[in-house]
């Protein structure tokens, strides 16, 4: 079984808020979660994140990590116009290539136009995780040709956050390859914020001691942990 950690790295709780306090304080937190427990992981960042937090971006990578994109803004694809749509990707691209040759893609809300796929293709990425296995728009037939690589989301980042033995049951029913993600922000405490109950519930440093929970699980499982880029059977290199 193969395993992706992921990160959706972005302002705090969109919409709901626009503070940085996972970006600050989450972020900390995760690189030394997947540091104490040996794995990589993919975090997909925003453009704006990664020039308001330049310093994050960097230790990121230093960690070992890949920097993968979610966007220029946060925007949602689906409220943008085509030309639109290719500029963010463009902004994104060329910010955070500073720091990474990203390779990885993934739409804020896992929500992406089919026909927006071209402008990922004309932008030099390889793979896309904007789809993902809980949304019925995964199941609908898909006609269009792309030769991205797309690996979906497994489930929404809430549930690593459930009752262990509920995580758990839902996790034992994942099919290979695995998909995770969460978000910095879920690792502040955000609990007594007025948010959707999801949103808010098992914030803080409990989230940190479930998503280990998490990894510990896959690992007794004999899982592989691998960065979203090196599904692709070696076929990109640092």
């Amino acid at each position: 079984m193969k395993v992706m950690i992921t990160v959706d790295m972005e302002h705090d709780c969109p919409p709901y808020f626009e503070t940085y306090r996972g970006v600050e304080q989450g972020t900390p937190k995760l690189l030394n979660l997947f540091k104490e427990e040996g794995i990589p992981a993919t975090f997909f960042t925003t453009g704006d994140v990664a020039r308001k937090y330049p310093q994050t971006a960097q230790a990121i990578v230093d960690r070992g990590h890949e920097l993968g994109c979610h966007g220029d803004t946060h925007k949602k694809f689906t409220d943008m116009s085509p030309e639109e749509a290719e500029q963010e990707i463009i902004d994104s691209s060329a910010t955070l290539r500073k720091f990474y040759p990203v390779v990885s893609f993934r739409a804020p809300n896992l929500m992406f136009p089919n026909e927006y796929l071209i402008f990922l293709e004309k932008a030099d990425y390889l793979l896309d995780s904007s789809q993902a296995k809980y949304k019925r728009a995964y199941y609908k037939k898909n006609q269009i040709f792309t030769k991205l690589h797309r690996i979906p989301a497994s489930v929404t980042s809430s549930v690593l956050r459930l009752p262990k033995k509920i995580r758990f049951a839902w996790f034992n029913r994942i099919k290979d390859p695995v998909v995770l993600f969460v978000h910095p922000w879920e690792f502040v405490d955000f609990t007594q914020e007025k948010l959707r109950l999801d949103c808010r519930f098992k914030t803080g440093d409990i989230a940190v001691d479930c998503l280990r929970e998490n990894i510990q699980f896959f690992k007794k499982k004999g899982a592989e942990f691998l960065a979203m880029k090196e599904t692709m059977n070696g076929l990109v290199s640092n």
